[in-house]
């Protein structure tokens, strides 16, 4: 390798892990869906690295074809400002619509009291509460579109410094070098968003919300909307 491609490699690690970790859209999501619909730690690094992976691979592939196409960086710059843009207006309206159903729910299963009835007249009064997930109706299994909703906002959500800071700098060294500072930053991004994912979900498994144990679909809707305006309107 060239010296120019080793600070390059060097510079992709770097950027693919602080990127990830001050952008807390990288990994929130997954943390408070986790903790709201009970996904075991297998089904969530699955869905992390899936989604990790469709976010990288959308930039790689929108980087790979403006530069077999002679693209100028600064239109794939706008074309990547404008993804961008989309993602966090669905991480809002996804979020938001969450939230609204999660309060829902959680009003719905507000703790009440049943009267029971038994032999010789006697009755006694059950406090019950249910879980967030509880619903007296029971119907059959059904398909649970949370995590490919979430897959879907990842894959339009750009990876913003790959093309301009690492791929084009890259493709003027050789496509060789080009390919692997590309894998560089992927694997390292996607490490890093499972790697917070794995560890703050574990630790926020146990944590129990008292009270507000039935509201946890509405405060992860809640979370999601304001990851969506931090990079809307913060430019996290």
């Amino acid at each position: 390798m060239t010296q120019d491609i080793n600070v390059l490699a060097l510079t992709a690690a770097s950027i693919g892990f602080f990127h990830t970790l001050l952008g807390p859209d990288h990994y929130l999501p997954f943390i408070v869906m986790a903790k709201a619909r009970k996904w075991s730690i297998f089904k969530t690094s699955w869905i992390t690295f899936l989604c990790g992976l469709g976010h990288v691979a959308s930039s790689i592939l929108i980087g790979a074809i403006g530069i077999a196409a002679g693209i100028g960086v600064s239109q794939l710059e706008g074309l990547e400002a404008e993804r961008g843009n989309i993602a966090a207006w669905l991480f809002m309206g996804f979020g938001l619509i969450y939230f609204v159903w999660g309060l829902w729910r959680g009003l719905k299963n507000k703790p009440h009291t049943h009267l029971h009835h038994h032999a010789g007249g006697v009755q006694h009064e059950h406090h019950h509460e249910h879980a967030a997930d509880h619903d007296h109706t029971h119907q059959g299994p059904k398909m649970n579109l949370t995590p490919w909703i979430l897959f879907l906002i990842f894959v339009l959500g750009p990876c913003e410094p790959l093309i301009p800071v690492l791929m084009y700098p890259a493709a003027k060294q050789s496509i060789g070098g080009t390919v692997l500072i590309a894998g560089i930053f992927a694997v390292v991004t996607i490490v890093t968003m499972m790697g917070v994912v794995l560890l703050l979900t574990y630790g926020i498994k146990h944590l129990s919300f008292g009270k507000l144990e039935r509201y946890t679909h509405a405060i992860a809707g809640a979370i999601i909307f304001l990851s969506g305006f931090a990079i809307s309107f913060l430019g996290l």
